[in-house]
């Protein structure tokens, strides 16, 4: 069985005026092995989604992991709100884009002002998917949300304890 790239890590890069941001050239391989069609030459595709006004981020998704995302979604009985909701989530509040040639990807304003981004991007590896954060944001929202989970557990508590049994949320 092939070895699955993954996106790990974080990093901070510029964003400029026209919302070109560059991505970081490992997570451009996660997109290039996610992308059925992508070959030398040619750029990989992605989705961008923004989702609802309680996405305070952008989640970027392969080719491929937005494709099994739809296929659950399509799972889902045709009409059921749970079906409703998360095609609007995942189709009507997302972007299909392509990484361009010098590696970048662009931000539509849309997308920009939905997160407040300006300067400055912190690009996140989640797995599967990555997601980029306005700084100020992801420190004060995502890492203070994290230690306040760290803090709840018992001082001697393991967290590698949780790979064999996820804790309840």
């Amino acid at each position: 069985m092939a070895r699955k790239l993954r996106f790990r890590g974080e990093s901070r890069h510029k964003v400029d005026a026209k919302g070109r941001v560059s991505i970081p050239a490992q997570f451009r391989r996660v997109l290039e092995a996610g992308d059925p069609e992508w070959k030398e030459g040619l750029n990989p595709e992605l989705v961008v989604v923004y989702g609802d006004k309680r996405r305070n981020y952008l989640e970027c998704f392969t080719v491929q992991a937005i494709d099994e995302v739809d296929e659950k979604i399509e799972a889902l009985p045709r009409g059921s709100r749970a079906r409703k909701a998360l095609e609007t989530l995942f189709n009507a509040q997302s972007h299909p884009t392509s990484v361009d040639e010098t590696g970048r990807l662009v931000l539509p304003a849309k997308l920009r002002a939905k997160i407040g981004l300006s300067s400055e991007a912190v690009f996140v590896g989640s797995g599967d998917t990555f997601k980029i954060w306005e700084p100020e944001t992801y420190e004060s929202e995502h890492q203070a949300e994290m230690d306040e989970w760290l803090e709840s557990l018992p001082p001697d508590q393991d967290i590698m304890t949780f790979l064999d049994s996820p804790p309840e949320e």
